[in-house]
């Protein structure tokens, strides 16, 4: 029976394309027109999808991050966050992002995941507007075809002549809804014509074949990735007037399934979990259609609906979608933990030791990098936990003058390979982004990260040098004068304010605190020279050995150097908000115009860490 029906779907296409244009059908220049309106539609989506997602500058996805401890209120957030940046797939690849990098747990990715699929329908119900019909002004100004050409207008306008990042990303949003709907109503008006060709209409009685329409929506929503842009196709072929709700139903159901290739295909490579997220939303989906199909027609069977042979319009679309999405979620979501006990026995863990990621790159997952604003986001993070790592690394080594441990000096330079890897995954993971179309803020935040991770590495190596130091001096069972430890513990609090001061500029971009970090780092510069003078006084009369000299300017050295580097880094954090990077320049302006607040801030330093 399967194979007759085959045959008949193919000798429709046949009758479809050498049907003689005496019948009305569509010429090749229609053709195009439909193609190009589709090609106009899927760009629109693409382009206001990516303006919503700059516009949120990762913060949606970071709410997805954070709030999915109670299941209800996680399907709303995924609904939510879908709506608005327009596709379910991007949140269910965000998603897998998260639980591979163990971000979110699976049980608690299956909310967000069934939310996504209510989120994707409010494409639909925009494109529904389309029908609107009225003599009012007002009425008809909600039609997209009516307020699509202004939205053009303002959104072009901002694009060219605003200097605002802002504006233009809110631009590119009234652009890119602009073109959708030009494409939606370019597509639907080359279609029309098809309205009286026979053969276009048999297309459609296959299609009445549940089976055979839930194999067409998935194979077309699996070619062009985007559940939303699929249900747009349908709904301008249902301008036609010759789609049946029989024929349209199916079809929507095959959908929801199709949506699921892009997630399945971003979990390859992932850990086990991340899979199952994946599977989770292939099973929500196919489930849901077996379930929602089996009963509808075995309602139908027994009390046929009279609604099947209508003509399905662009809101039945929207209706049968939400619908379905709805009630799937309602009916699935009290079993979510049989989804995610499903996919676990789909996907199970092997009796060795369970996978371990990467201690230094957890928020580093590159699925994030659909979406560049998150993925910026997640590289500060990855920055700030390597900075943490970093000044960790240097307390600990200070602190081994006062009482040497083996297991902390360990520690020491288990910290700094640690930093070194996350300079290493950090660089690659910020070349990626690099790639991506970056509003102004993320590219200034990009650039200073750049330039701040070399410093960070270089102060874990720095505090490996300190604990080889204290190493050295804790074997040989040296003491430094009472004179020389208290003047190497005024340098050792300025430092300690200086990586911390700095650290904190990094974290919080505050470019206030980041003027008065170069004040203190003269006055270190100052400390540095006065400690070794006095030491060199010492060793001249007698008071001090060649061998604790050598150890000293070790420790100073190592101190100075660390100093500098929070100096490049509070530079750089000031240079990238002004766009400039030009570190010698603004601080030879800085100390050659003499700054009074420089000045200022200087001389508080040096009578705070002045030697006795």
């Amino acid at each position: 029976m399967s194979n007759v029906l085959f045959w008949q779907y193919d000798f429709a296409i046949i009758d479809f394309i050498c049907a003689d244009e005496k019948e009305n059908i569509m010429d090749i220049f229609s053709v195009f027109t439909m193609v190009g309106g589709l090609a106009l539609f899927l760009y629109g989506m693409n382009v206001m999808g990516d303006g919503l997602a700059k516009v949120s500058g990762g913060k949606l996805e970071s709410i997805l991050e954070k709030f999915t401890s109670r299941p209800l209120f996680a399907v709303l957030l995924g609904a939510g966050v879908t709506a608005v940046i327009q596709s379910s797939s991007a949140t269910t690849v965000m998603v897998v992002g998260f639980v591979n990098s163990g971000i979110m747990k699976l049980n608690q990715a299956v909310g967000i995941i069934m939310g996504a699929n209510i989120g994707t329908t409010i494409t639909s119900w925009i494109l529904s507007l389309t029908g609107i019909q009225s003599g009012n002004f007002w009425i008809r100004m909600l039609k997209p075809s009516s307020f699509s050409p202004i939205l053009a207008i303002i959104g072009v306008f901002l694009i060219l002549f605003s200097k605002s990042t802002k504006k233009k990303d809110v631009g590119t949003i009234m652009a890119g809804f602009a073109i959708l709907m030009f494409g939606m109503e370019t597509m639907s008006g080359a279609v029309e014509p098809l309205a009286d060709v026979p053969a276009f209409t048999s297309l459609f009685t296959m299609f009445k074949n549940p089976v055979l329409g839930v194999i067409a929506g998935a194979l077309l929503t699996a070619v062009i990735q985007s559940s939303s842009a699929s249900v747009g196709i349908l709904q301008a072929l249902c301008r036609t007037g010759s789609v049946t709700y029989a024929a349209s139903i199916p079809i929507i159901m095959g959908q929801n399934i199709g949506t699921c290739v892009t997630a399945l295909l971003s979990s390859i490579g992932a850990n086990k979990n991340a899979r199952r997220a994946a599977l989770v939303h292939f099973y929500f989906n196919i489930i849901g259609t077996i379930v929602f199909m089996a009963v509808f027609y075995t309602i139908n069977a027994v009390m046929p609906f009279g609604f099947l042979e209508d003509t399905a319009g662009v809101t039945g679309i929207a209706v049968v979608h939400s619908t379905f999405n709805i009630v799937a979620t309602l009916c699935l979501l009290p079993f979510r933990n049989l989804l995610v006990k499903l996919a676990t026995v789909t996907i199970r863990d092997d009796d060795e030791a369970e996978e371990k990621s990467s201690v230094t790159a957890t928020l580093l997952d590159e699925r994030f990098l659909e979406k560049p604003s998150f993925a910026v986001a997640q590289a500060k993070k990855t920055a700030i936990q390597m900075a943490e790592k970093s000044q960790e690394a240097l307390f600990k080594a200070i602190d081994l003058f006062k009482h040497y441990d083996k297991k902390a000096a360990a520690e020491v330079s288990e910290l700094e390979e640690i930093v070194d890897h996350y300079e290493d995954e950090l660089g690659t993971y910020l070349m990626k982004i690099n790639n991506a179309d970056l509003s102004h803020s993320d590219s200034q935040t990009i650039s200073m990260i750049l330039h701040c991770i070399g410093d960070f590495e270089r102060i874990s190596d720095h505090a490996v040098n300190i604990m080889e130091t204290a190493k050295e001096v804790h074997s040989k069972d040296e003491t430094f004068s009472e004179k020389a430890r208290v003047e190497l513990g005024i340098y050792e609090k300025a430092i300690r304010e200086i990586i911390s001061m700095t650290f904190k500029v990094f974290i919080e971009e505050d470019v206030k605190l980041a003027t008065m970090v170069e004040p203190l780092e003269e006055v270190i510069d100052t400390l540095n020279d006065e400690v070794k003078k006095r030491h060199v006084k010492r060793l001249r009369k007698g008071k001090c050995t060649i061998e604790l000299g050598f150890v000293l300017s070790d420790i100073t050295t190592n101190y100075e150097r660390i100093a500098d580097h929070c100096s490049n880094i509070a530079v750089c954090l000031i240079q990238t908000k002004e766009d400039g990077f030009d570190t010698h320049e603004y601080l030879d302006n800085l100390k050659e115009n003499d700054d009074p607040e420089f000045i200022n801030m200087y001389k508080e330093y040096r009578k705070k860490y002045k030697l006795p």
